[in-house]
């Protein structure tokens, strides 16, 4: 992965800075799944969220891809002392974007993270559905209803199957839902996907 941080003379010559941020759209989103520091709702402008399927997995994945027309939310988080190794790890099937002009409001530099390889055949690659509830449950928590409903609207490929995975979650970071988010992510489902 391509370096992401600041490169200022200021940090060259040692002098405190912002830290570095990124921009959380999917399962960062929801804070009970990481304990990055000073998370605050954010907009990333000119992306739109969208389903990929890979050959690094036999799920889908949640990415981003450029849109001019579109702005997604979400929320920013900083990277104390620019150490991206655990977030990298976390998300290693991803390549880390510098969109830095894109995000308001921000302190410093922030990156986005982006499915760059996806393959196009037919293999199922399904949606998890405890990934899902994990990011409608963030989306609620952060952005309210109308946040989930901007989620649904601003993501492509919701003609990817889903798998409900709910009984014996595959999703490593799943979270436990109130009857009223289950049903809120099973409505939204309901009038997105076939």
């Amino acid at each position: 992965m391509a370096p992401f941080g600041c490169h200022s003379r200021a940090c060259v010559e040692g002098k405190r800075m912002s830290d570095p941020q990124f921009f959380g759209y999917g399962s960062l989103v929801n804070l009970a799944t990481h304990d990055y520091a000073s998370p605050a709702p954010a907009r990333l402008t000119g992306w739109r969220r969208v389903w990929r399927r890979t050959d690094a997995r036999s799920a889908a994945f949640l990415s981003v891809e450029r849109h001019e027309a579109t702005a997604i939310d979400g929320i920013v988080a900083c990277v104390p002392g620019a150490d991206w190794a655990a977030l990298d790890l976390r998300e290693a099937a991803y390549v880390r974007r510098d969109v830095t002009r894109c995000v308001a409001p921000t302190t410093g530099p922030v990156a986005v993270y982006e499915v760059e390889a996806w393959i196009t055949s037919s293999a199922p690659c399904p949606i998890l559905l405890s990934y899902l509830d994990v990011v409608v449950q963030g989306y609620l928590r952060v952005h309210g209803e109308a946040g989930v409903e901007a989620v649904f609207a601003t993501t492509m490929g919701w003609d990817t199957p889903v798998t409900d995975d709910r009984a014996a979650p595959m999703y490593p970071r799943h979270q436990a839902l109130s009857a009223q988010e289950r049903a809120l992510v099973d409505r939204m489902l309901a009038q997105y996907a076939p």
